[in-house]
C-alpha cells in the first residue's frame, strides 16, 4: 500500500487433503481473506508456493489461473452474486459460457444446469428471477452455479452471512451432503464459530499466522438439526411468487 508493506500472511504452511471439510476462522485482518484468495487462485503469493492437485499454480499466468478456477473451483459468496435480470437456470449456466475449450452446446448446458439445480432442490424454480426467490433460494442457486463444472473444491466465503438461522442450517446441510456424497473438498470461510462446527477441521488465523489447526470434536449435523426444529413460522414461509414469464426458445 504505497510505501507501506502489509504482510497479510506470515509463514503459513498447511495441507488440505481431498474430501476434507475445512472451516477457516479468524477476526478481521487476520489473513483469512488473503488465504481464501490464494487458495481460490484469485491472487498469487508474493513468495512461497501453492500446490493444487499436485501442481504449483503460484506463479502461473492470469489466463491460466482463470482456467484453473473455471475447471477446479466452485465459488459461493455471502452476497450471492447473481445476475438480477437473468433466470436461475441461466445464472447456473454462466460458468460454462466462459470455457474456451470443450465448450458445451445449449442443450447440454441446460441439462447440466438443471441437474445442478435439482441437486439443491430448486429444479422447479429454474425459470424464476433472483427477485422472485428468497435469500436461501438465491444462495442455493449460487451453490448450483458452483457445481456446474463439477469442481473438486468448493470455496464458500461467509455463505450464511445474509441468512436466518433455519436457512443457514439448510445451506450447511447442502455443503455437508456434497462433501459426503460427492467427495467434494469444502473450504468454508466464516467468522461464526457455530457455522464452523459443521466442518470436520478448524483452522484459525490471527495476525497472518495459523494459531490453531484441529479436528472439530463435536461436529454439528445439519440434517439432524433441521429435523429437530419446529415448523417454520408463517412469516418464514416464502410467499407465492408471481408467475414467471414464459421460457424463451433457445
Amino acid at each position: 500500500m504505497g510505501e507501506h508493506i502489509v504482510r497479510a500472511l506470515r509463514g503459513v504452511s498447511l495441507d488440505i487433503e481431498p474430501g476434507e471439510f475445512v472451516a477457516v476462522t479468524g477476526p478481521s485482518g487476520s489473513g483469512k481473506s488473503t488465504f481464501m484468495h490464494i487458495a481460490g487462485c484469485l491472487d498469487r503469493p508474493t513468495t512461497g508456493q501453492y500446490f493444487l492437485d499436485g501442481r504449483d499454480v503460484s506463479q502461473t499466468s492470469k489466463d491460466e489461473l482463470a482456467r484453473v478456477r473455471n475447471e477446479k473451483i466452485g465459488f459461493v459468496f455471502q452476497g450471492f452474486n447473481l445476475l438480477t435480470r437473468t433466470s436461475a437456470l441461466d445464472n447456473v449456466e454462466l460458468p460454462l459460457l466462459y470455457r474456451n475449450k470443450n465448450g458445451f452446446k445449449t442443450a447440454e448446458r441446460h441439462k447440466r444446469a438443471m441437474a445442478a439445480l435439482d441437486a439443491v432442490n430448486l429444479g422447479s424454480r429454474h425459470h424464476h428471477m433472483p427477485n422472485q426467490l428468497s435469500g436461501g433460494q438465491q444462495q442455493r442457486v449460487a451453490i448450483a452455479r458452483a457445481l456446474i463444472n463439477e469442481p473438486s473444491i468448493i470455496l464458500a466465503d461467509e455463505p450464511t452471512g445474509n441468512l436466518d438461522t433455519r436457512t443457514s442450517i439448510e445451506v450447511m446441510g447442502i455443503f455437508q451432503r456434497l462433501n459426503r456424497e460427492r467427495g467434494i473438498t469444502v473450504l468454508l470461510i466464516t467468522h461464526e464459530m457455530d457455522i464452523a462446527e459443521y466442518g470436520t477441521r478448524l483452522i484459525r488465523f490471527r495476525d497472518g499466522r495459523v494459531v490453531a489447526d484441529q479436528a472439530v470434536l463435536h461436529r454439528r449435523n445439519a440434517d439432524d438439526e433441521l429435523a429437530a426444529l419446529p415448523p417454520p413460522e408463517p412469516d418464514q414461509i416464502s410467499p407465492p411468487t408471481e408467475a414467471a414469464p414464459a421460457a424463451q426458445a433457445h
